[in-house]
This record gives structure tokens, sequence and C-alpha cells, in this order.
């Protein structure tokens, strides 16, 4: 059964009818055909657009080979990301300048209610990167960066099996200020919604998004000022117990308001970003009666920030990358919709000020016109109102070599330090008894990490890879011990994981490919026999190869594929196969009687039906989608 949502789309759609039909006729005139641009030299994996519901920034991630995604009912819906073998909570998402945290138990950070058009292709910060601009996120963050608005728009409908809709409108305007021509403005706004019965029962959703941007670009400045809303509602059966048995649904809303600048000057640049986010939760263990049982919790959390970044070059071989955050978040527990929580208050606090500071000198010692040795080492500076300061140190030596724009190579070595503290739920809940309990005196969590890696481009193909050793030290992991696999707890834990990736794409007339391959092997300490298994820190692939491709075999035509095949680390809550083989496949025509319109059909197939993304919550099944897109 669905939850009926407001629908906003629909209004948007209707005020830009006139558009749509003013660029229809003046395409009566006839015009070649051709494909959008899109390539996978920017990107890591072939297919953008989803199957299950609207396009979002972290859309197809649970392909990129980069990162390992893993989804309760399906990605857009409620998505941990981990990296190289971390977990959801010491991975972080940034925009900007800002990590956009989730001080509850992290499950939220990948909440973004910001229209895919406006953002740039994700960056995986790790290692000294992410030791630089990393904020709270001990292992990798997901970085973004805001594209300059362009001209046009685009309307999307679409359904599919499982009684799915979906429809997206996105239109943007730019022009430029009367007094000065090297001055513009632009300004969009973007709808969507979605809703589904779900891939398996009790698996429906009901999402709506809206996001709004204005711009002001300058010879040497770029500044976006950001609004944006989602409404979400959406069930699974075991999504956090790891009991099928209960058919538990979330219903929040998240606002988000985001002021970013960027600045260049003299070889140099800086960007600036505030953030305010709220985000309301309403989770529900048992949606057919919910009193029947104790846990339905609400809680309303507040998080505002300010961060600074950049580099500044003081001569032709000497320059400061910098780097600082401030964050202030409240978790409010008096209830949400009128519903009072019976569960998560029982911590010391329930509000934190965060700071990071970071700075990294690079010396530059060139060997040749062509070549040149980087030399960086510095440092970061984590603290909080509420636990104790850290530094940690960041070092890397590379060579490059840049022949010409698409010929280069870039060899590294790095060792970096960073830290974490950990969320309300972990420290702040029950301790006693129930589904979900902390532990009132966790640490700081911190990881040390020993890279060498290299980067390769050239015309037609690019690769990268890096061999990793790093060490976790009280980290905090979701733990359970025999008898009791329903009920988690947060402890401490020591690993230290190695791990190999290696990345490679390749371009010919009309194909592309992209390939992957990632090794971890972790060995951990929970200082504690009782414990028997894990639901995050122990579910990783330990083999994983992803595969993709583009292929233009007609003007008027495009196939993309996306292939995944990992082989899991066992674990006794998966009751299904450790392997899996996963694919999203999906083709566009594009009719030249329409110039502009894109016809779609897209197929998400688990081969695989019975693995479980994460052990014990019931596997998502397989989705048929099609629809049409016309942009103007």
């Amino acid at each position: 059964m669905l939850r009926k949502k407001n629908f906003t789309a629909y209004i948007t759609f209707l005020i830009a009818l006139p558009a749509v039909a003013q660029n229809i006729q003046k395409n009566e005139v006839e015009k070649a055909t051709t494909l959008p641009a899109l390539t996978i030299m920017g990107q890591e994996t072939a297919n953008q657009r989803p199957v299950t519901t609207y396009e979002t920034p972290l859309s197809n991630l649970d392909f990129d080979p980069r990162v390992d995604f893993q989804s309760r009912n399906m990605a857009e819906a409620q998505g941990d990301i981990s990296i190289r073998g971390g977990t959801f909570e010491n991975t972080g998402v940034q925009v900007g300048s800002v990590s956009l945290i989730d001080p509850q138990t992290g499950h939220y950070t990948t909440e973004l209610p910001i229209a895919p058009e406006m953002l740039g292709e994700p960056k995986v910060l790790t290692g000294a990167d992410n030791a630089l601009r990393g904020f709270n996120s001990s292992v990798g963050t997901v970085s973004y960066s805001w594209n300059e608005i362009t001209k046009g728009g685009s309307l999307t409908v679409g359904g599919g099996d499982h009684n799915l809709n979906f429809q997206r409108l996105h239109h943007a305007l730019s022009g430029t200020f009367s007094d000065s021509a090297n001055w513009n403005w632009g300004a969009e706004i973007e709808s969507s919604r979605s809703e589904s019965d779900g891939t398996i029962p009790f698996g429906d959703h009901s999402f709506d998004r809206i996001s709004s941007r204005i711009q002001v670009l300058g010879p040497e400045s770029q500044t976006d000022l950001f609004a944006g809303y989602q409404d979400k509602f959406y069930g699974w059966p075991g999504m956090y117990t790891a009991n099928t048995k209960y058919h538990e649904t979330e219903d929040y809303q998240n606002r988000l308001i985001l002021l970013n600048h960027k600045q260049n000057y003299d070889d140099s640049f800086f960007e600036f970003t505030s953030f305010h986010k709220r985000l309301s939760d309403h989770f529900i263990l048992s949606r057919e009666n919910p009193p029947l049982y104790a846990y339905e919790a609400t809680h309303e959390t507040l998080v505002h920030g300010i961060g600074l970044s950049g580099k500044h070059q003081v001569n032709d071989y000497f320059s400061l990358n910098h780097f600082a955050q401030f964050t202030s978040d409240k978790m409010d527990f008096s209830g949400v919709n009128g519903k009072e929580d019976n569960g998560l208050k029982q911590g010391n606090f329930n509000d934190r000020q965060y700071y990071k500071f970071s700075i990294l000198p690079e010396y530059n010692h060139d060997l040749s016109p062509n070549q040149k040795i980087l030399y960086k080492i510095g440092f970061s500076l984590d603290d909080s109102n509420r636990d104790n300061k850290k530094f940690s140190p960041i070092a890397e030596i590379s060579w490059k070599r840049s022949e010409k724009p698409n010929h280069s190579d870039n060899i590294y070595l790095s060792y970096s330090e960073s830290t974490q503290v950990l969320g309300y739920g972990a420290i702040g809940g029950n301790t006693d008894s129930g589904t979900f309990l902390s532990t009132r005196d966790l640490n700081r969590s911190s990881s040390k990490n020993l890279e060498l890696g290299a980067n390769l481009k050239r015309e037609n193909w690019k690769f990268s890879g890096a061999l990793f050793y790093r060490w976790d030290d009280d980290l905090v992991d979701w733990t359970f011990v025999e008898g009791k696999p329903d009920s988690r707890k947060a402890k401490h834990v020591d690993i230290n994981t190695y791990g190999l990736e290696i990345i490679a794409s390749r371009t010919w007339n009309s194909l592309e490919a992209l390939f992957s391959y990632a090794l971890l092997k972790k060995k951990e300490d929970y200082k504690d026999p009782s414990i028997i298994g894990s639901f995050y820190a122990l579910n990783y692939p330990e083999n994983r190869v992803t595969l993709g491709a583009i292929w233009d075999p007609f003007k008027f035509l495009q196939f993309r594929l996306d292939n995944e095949w990992r082989e899991q680390r066992e674990n006794i809550l998966r009751t299904g196969p450790d392997r899996s083989t996963f694919t999203h496949f999906a083709t566009s025509y594009y009719p030249s009687q329409i110039d502009d319109l894109e016809l779609f059909l897209a197929f998400e197939k688990p081969w695989e039906k019975d693995f479980e993304d994460i052990p014990g919550i019931a596997p998502r099944g397989d989705q048929f989608s099609f629809g049409a897109s016309y942009r103007w």
C-alpha cells in the first residue's frame, strides 16, 4: 500500500508546459539526430539513471568500483556507503567544502535533496586526500562540486512493473548582467516524484523532492545559493533488525539550505561553504501494529556548519593546501508527528560541536619541463566540545609527468592518519535491553593508512591502481553475541586491512568500457570472546569485479551495461549465498522525427536473488522500467 504524498512535480510541470511546447514547435525544422555526450572517462559507471526511481546524486554508486554501496530496498531509499572495507559511519559525504554529517547513526548521511544536474561527478577521497579534506570520516569521503548552470531543461516520465511510476522536471535559465558582460547569472529548479509497490512484499516507496538554486558567475568566481526539500517513505522487511518478520518503515523529511562561494586568485583558490540541514525521522518496527512493539523511534536532527578549503600558491615552488570546518548539531527527541521517542534519548548529551583544521604544505621540485616531484607534509587537528582533541600527520611524495593535455602519469606514496567521534546511536541509546544497544564510553577512533598508487592517463584509456594497508584502532562496529542475533551492540574493534584496487577504462570508436578489481583482507580483534558476528565492519567483499560498457551502434541508438561480481566474506547471519552477480542494463532510442526526445528502457536483475547486501536483511528483487525524456 502506498502512502499519498505532496505532488510538487506536477505543479512545476504545469508551469513549464509552455517552454516544452515552444521547443517542440521550434524543432519542426528537421535536424540531424545526435546522441548526448556521455563518456566514462570522467565517471566510473556506464549508467547514471536508476531503474527503480528518479535520479539522485547517489544513483548507480552501487556499481562504482571505488565504493561499496550496501542498500536496504534500493540505493535511493536507504544506502550505506563504505570505502575500502570501512563502515558507513566512517564514510563522509561532502558538498563544496563541507561534509554533511548525520550525527544520529550515519544511516542518513547519503540524504542529499539535490538534483544531480547541479553537481559534478563524485570524487572519492582516500588516504592523504581524505585526511586533508575529510571531516569526521576516518576512511573515505565522497565529494561533490557545484556545476555551472547551463540554460535548458528536461522532462522525464516513466513507469515499470511493481506499479512503479516516476516523473522529473528540471529547468534552468541563465543570462548576462546588463552592466558587465563578464558577469553571468543563472537560476534552476527541479522537482521529482516516484512511487512503487516494491520489488518484494512490504518494500513499497513514495518519494518527493524539490530543489532550487541561483548562481552568480564572475570571471574568477562562482557563487551558489541552494535550497532543497525531500520527503521519503519506504518499507523493507528486517530493514535494521535483520529479522524479516518485522515489516519496518522509514518516514522522514530532509531540508537543506547551502551557500557556496569559490574564488580563484593568482594561481590559487579558496572555497567557502555554509549550510543548515534538518532531518525529521519516524521509524516504525512493525507497520501492522506499531504499539505492539516497544521500538518506535522518532527524532529530529539539526546540523549547521561552515567550511573553508583551498590552495594558496606562495611562489613557483611552494604552496599551502588548507581545510577547516566547524559543525554544530542538536538532537531533538521530543517527537515527530506527535510521537514521543521511547528509546533514543538515554545518553549524557544530545548536542555537540565539531572542529577540524588541516594544513598541508607542498613543495614542487622540477626535474624537467614535463616532470616534477611533489613533497607534501602537514597535519590535521580534530576536536569537539565533548571529546579529546587529536593531531594527525599527513605526508605524501609523488612523481608527475605531463607531456600533453591527454597524456599524464602520477605515482605516489602516502601515509596519513584521521579520526572520528561516534554518533548518538552508538553512545546515546539504551545500554541494557532492546534491539539496538549503545556503549557510553566509546573512544575517538583513529585510522592510519599507508598507500602506494599510480594514475596513468592517455587519449583513449585511463588506469589507476593502489595498494594500501590500514590500521583502524577503536573502530566502532555493531556486533552480536551467540543466542542473540537480533540484538546488536556498539563495540570497539581493532582491525588491520590490506587491499588492492585496479580501475581501467578504454574508448574505441563507438564503444567505451570500464573494468575494475578490488581485493580486501582483514584481521580483527574485538577483545571480547563472546562476540561472534558483525553487521558492518566484517560485511565486505573479499573479491569484487565490475565491468561497464557504453555502445553506440547507430547515431539513434545507445546501450549501457553495468555488471558486478563479488565474493563476500562469510557471515553467520547471511542466509543466502556469499557470491553474487548483479546487472543493470539500459538502452535509449532517439527518434529523428522529434529532436531532443529520448525513449528508454532499463532492467536491473540480481542473478543471485538470495544475496543479502547486509546480512539477515531481505534482498531486493528485479525491476523493469521504461519512459521518455524530452530536453530543451
